[in-house]
């Protein structure tokens, strides 16, 4: 064909990627792999290994060996053994190794982008355009983090030995996110890549050791899943994972108990949200971005499209136009827009909701090219006039499959997009920056993308709400995900609670009696009796009966959940307002301190002097925390692009509070007054032993213009009422202190909607030192993070 032809007919001609050097360097081992332990490849303990396929080919591409418990312990073991060193080396030292795997990325990058096309799939451009420069600059901007640490992270060290359990979809630029925050903070590294994609994570390993990087320091151990439950289950500090929001929950109940820090980054099914003065040509190439890049494998990826009426019809018949350009091909053809899904079994689970979708009465459209006609390859797809609650609205596809509906208002759109047990991501589309800043904050999504979508950076905190995980990765907040405060790094095990003193049988004769006023409950601003109308006596240490409070039971956390969810006003109020309240509180409180010292002696059996103490630093820990309440702020991030990146401190919602015993009141305020500061209600849960320093506080509460339903306070017995609350899937997130029992069962119970928890393992906290028990130590499990995007100028 001439050249003249090819500017008549504008067909792509074939642009393979020469793909001589990967293939040189699977040949050189044999095509075959270890593991990769302190700095060198292993043979797998079992001699067993999986063998890998190229998506595009079926073509068997490699064997991977499939890691036993020998082979996790040993590199547990390898990386125990390098960590003190590695911490030891300093911020400045550790900066140097990140900045030379940063160069060494750079400077293969046209290898690393060639291998994981040929592995995983995807297209060549993505790989080269995206994943090895975003890798590499991961590693360049916590090089940054690790040179300033010392200083910037001065209250925090490091975790330990990380595990991290990465997923297919993006083998390379998951490696890059797990392992440069770990390495920077001061951790060693045990990393298990997906079983479809290691190719890459072994490359990495290869060459990270050519650069220098000390043996130990990064492990990389492959298999399948039960690789990864052997991870999940060795004696690491913590479980870094990324994939489904069902091994997520195992994870969650695996790690139930053991002390282990624990980030889950999961499952989504992100709106696109296009209002009707959008740049709707602008808007259908973000389409063509949020999920048919990479195949649309892709945690959050924009797979629902929802759409203002008055532009549905134009908008589809755009978007079916521009489908019609897309061209699926062989992945390291430069030429072609989607490569091949990662695995049969991938492909035929992405056909199967498909044909779900149309059996619920959706219409489907297909790009109409031809395909290749070996490999697992799907064209791109667009269901129509979806319902809501069809599966395909509601299951995450991972795939090329976009499901479309419309809606009517902005309130309406709002609700479609959340109506979602995810929360990862979201797109707003609209010319109307005051409308997309409206929306924006209403959507239940950790990353919210404004006229873009599929934008990332390294100083962008990364991650999801509600079944999407918690924690994120990426930017300052990223880096605190592999630090631990230094003030609780030398809590020891809480001593073994006394016997329950025995009710002294004392008469008061024929003297008239004390009036009776039995502690009740507190629910949504009003005192209220237990549902099943039990109490519980309150005794001094020596056995005299100090009072009664009801015996909370599931009917009554439900009824104060739901007072909880109805003050979500609260969330709304501005900074000011809730400081204004904490100070108040303070001042209410410090007018009735002698009666709470009394109070306190009476139920502890401590000196008047220590209670007295106590009552003074309670009143000053909720001054501080009204100063905190409009200084705890979020911060504007600028990535290398023309915009910015708005991380916003917002409340996480409804969260469970079951304090200790020791510092009875100093505990409750401290555990519950960093929450309320930062917009959350709570569930209150106060001492088992000595509860009505909390009791008699929600008289303080009702008497500081607190709200109904923002504080909520059950008395019972704490282990039941935490399991109830850990079940309760309207409770966002739990702080559970007092025992490993009442921590465990925190953590192994929330997997029902993966609430964030917050738990001591039965490690005592000292209450009166600020550092351990006041300010951000606490603000950041208080609030969650959301990054808006808002790129700027044409």
């Amino acid at each position: 064909m001439s050249v003249a032809n090819y500017f008549e007919t504008m067909e792509y001609g074939p642009a393979p990627e020469a793909d001589g050097e990967a293939r040189a360097w699977l040949a050189r081992h044999d095509a075959t792999f270890g593991h990769f332990i302190a700095g060198k490849f292993t043979t797998p303990h079992a001699g067993k290994h999986l063998t890998t396929f190229e998506p595009a080919t079926g073509k068997a591409l490699a064997r991977i060996a499939q890691g036993a418990a020998a082979d996790v312990e040993a590199a547990v073991r390898a990386a125990r053994t390098a960590q003190t060193a590695w911490a030891k080396l300093g911020g400045h030292g550790r900066a140097r190794h990140l900045y030379a795997l940063a160069r060494m990325l750079q400077r293969h990058g046209r290898l690393f982008a060639v291998l994981e096309a040929i592995d995983n799939g995807k297209p060549i451009r993505e790989t080269r355009d995206l994943d090895v420069p975003l890798a590499a600059r991961h590693f360049y901007y916590h090089a940054g983090w690790a040179q300033l640490q010392e200083r910037e992270f001065a209250d925090q060290v490091p975790i330990g030995v990380i595990g991290q359990i990465i997923p297919w979809n993006f083998p390379l630029l998951m490696l890059a996110w797990k392992i440069a925050p770990a390495l920077a903070a001061g951790n060693t590294v045990v990393l298990k890549p997906a079983e479809f994609t290691s190719l890459t994570a072994l490359l990495f390993a290869e060459l990270s050791a050519e650069a220098g990087l000390p043996p130990g320091v990064l492990n990389i151990v492959t298999g399948d899943g039960a690789t990864g439950a052997l991870l999940v289950e060795s004696p690491v500090d913590k479980i870094a994972f990324t994939g489904s929001t069902e091994v997520g929950r195992l994870i969650r109940q695996t790690t139930a108990g053991t002390g282990k820090s624990l980030t889950l980054e999961l499952g989504g099914k992100s709106p696109f949200i296009v209002f009707d003065d959008a740049d709707i040509d602008g808007a259908v190439e973000g389409v063509v971005d949020a999920i048919w890049f990479n195949q649309g494998q892709v945690c959050c990826a924009g797979s629902r499209l929802l759409l203002q009426e008055g532009i549905a019809e134009i908008f589809r018949r755009r978007l079916i136009r521009r489908m019609s350009t897309l061209r699926v091909g062989m992945p390291l053809d430069k030429t072609i827009d989607m490569g091949a899904v990662v695995a049969p079994v991938q492909l035929e689970r992405i056909k199967s909701m498909v044909e779900t979708g149309v059996k619920e009465g959706a219409e489907k459209y297909q790009t109409p090219g031809a395909m290749p006609a070996e490999g697992c390859f799907y064209p791109p797809t667009l269901l129509w006039n979806v319902h809501p609650s069809s599966t395909v609205a509601t299951e995450e596809i991972f795939g090329p499959v976009l499901v479309a509906m419309t809606f009517r208002t902005p309130d309406e759109a709002v609700m479609l997009a959340n109506n979602t047990r995810y929360g990862l991501a979201a797109s707003v589309w609209s010319e109307t920056i005051g409308l997309a800043l409206d929306v924006a904050p209403k959507l239940l999504a950790g990353v919210v993308w404004v006229n873009a979508t599929n934008l990332f950076d390294a100083s962008v905190g990364f991650g999801g709400y509600r079944e999407s995980g918690f924690g994120r990765e990426g930017g300052r907040e990223g880096m605190v995900e592999y630090l631990k405060p230094k003030a609780w790094s030398g809590r020891k095990a809480r001593p073994k609670p006394s016997p329950l003193p025995i009710a002294s049988g004392a008469s008061a004769g024929f003297d008239a009696p004390p009036i009776d006023r039995t502690a009740k409950l507190f629910v949504g601003g009003k005192q209220v009796r237990p549902d099943g109308n039990y109490s519980r006596a309150v005794l001094s240490p020596k056995g005299r009966r100090l009072g009664e409070v009801g015996e909370g039971n599931r009917k009554d956390i439900r009824n104060a959940v739901a007072a909880a969810r109805a003050a979500e006003g609260w969330a709304r109020a501005t900074a000011h307002n809730r400081a204004q309240i904490r100070y108040y509180l303070a001042e209410n409180l410090s007018a009735r301190s002698d009666e709470f010292v009394r109070r306190i002696a009476d139920m502890t059996g401590v000196p008047s002097a220590k209670a007295r103490a106590e009552v003074d630093a309670s009143i000053e820990r909720l001054f501080s925390y009204g100063a905190w309440a409009d200084k705890f702020e979020g911060s504007i991030h600028a990535p290398p692009l023309r915009g910015v990146a708005l991380a916003m401190h917002e409340p996480i919602g409804v969260v469970g509070v079951a304090c200790p015993d020791e510092a009875p009141l100093l505990a409750f305020i401290s555990l519950v007054a960093p929450l309320i500061a930062m917009g959350n209600r709570v569930v209150a849960v106060p001492s088992e032993r000595h509860p009505l320093a909390a009791t008699d506080f929600y008289q303080v509460l009702e008497t500081s213009d607190v709200p109904g339903g923002v504080v909520n306070i059950v008395t019972g017995d704490r282990n039941e009422l935490v399991k109830v609350l850990a079940e309760h899937d309207d409770v966002d997130a739990l702080w559970a202190f007092g025992s490993a029992g009442a921590s465990a069962a925190a953590e192994r119970l929330s997997i029902g909607n993966l609430k964030r928890t917050l738990v001591d393992h039965g490690l005592a906290l000292d209450w009166y030192d600020k550092a351990a028990s006041e300010g951000p130590i606490l603000l950041r499990h208080a609030v969650q993070v959301k990054n808006i995007w808002i790129p700027y100028g044409d």
